[in-house]
């Protein structure tokens, strides 16, 4: 998947975000150059439809990252200027709006699959110190804390 825009070139292969800049604008503006953006590390992807006659833009943001947030008017100009974010005009939106959908549905589909990962079970040692909490205060008996103390270190 491929979209080119004002300000650089973004490639989506299901595993990699690739923005690639090219020629005087981009030195000017971000620098030359490839940023390759592992999939796992977008954290949300920030959509500005292009109008008639003004340009619109696709952010990456990433985990972790430092955003703030631009004054009214100025989205697009900053967007042009973040190593992040490719700036496109109204003819070219219709590749963006197809690689941003790509993007969102594989980070959809990753997020569910992380999501049904069961969380790992709690230690021996530490599910023995929770039986000895549990007797201490009494709600457990001895008979109940020797079978469960049994059955955690036969497993």
């Amino acid at each position: 998947m491929y979209a080119e825009g004002l300000s650089g070139q973004v490639a989506f292969d299901g595993q990699f975000v690739t923005i690639t800049r090219r020629g005087f604008r981009a030195r000017v503006l971000v620098g030359k150059g490839e940023k390759r953006i592992p999939l796992h590390q977008v954290s949300a992807v920030q959509w500005k439809p292009a109008g008639p006659v003004v340009n619109g833009f696709v952010q990456f943001s990433l985990a972790g990252g430092n955003e703030r947030r631009s004054a009214f008017g100025t989205q697009t100009r900053d967007a042009a200027r973040d190593e992040n974010s490719v700036v496109f005009t109204h003819k070219q939106q219709p590749a963006f709006d197809h690689l941003r959908t790509a993007v969102e549905g594989a980070l959809t589909a990753m997020a569910g699959s992380t999501a049904s990962v069961a969380p790992p079970a709690p230690d021996v040692v530490t599910q023995l110190d929770t039986l000895a909490r549990l007797l201490a205060s009494g709600a457990l008996t001895q008979q109940e804390f020797d079978q469960q103390k049994r059955r955690l270190l036969n497993s």
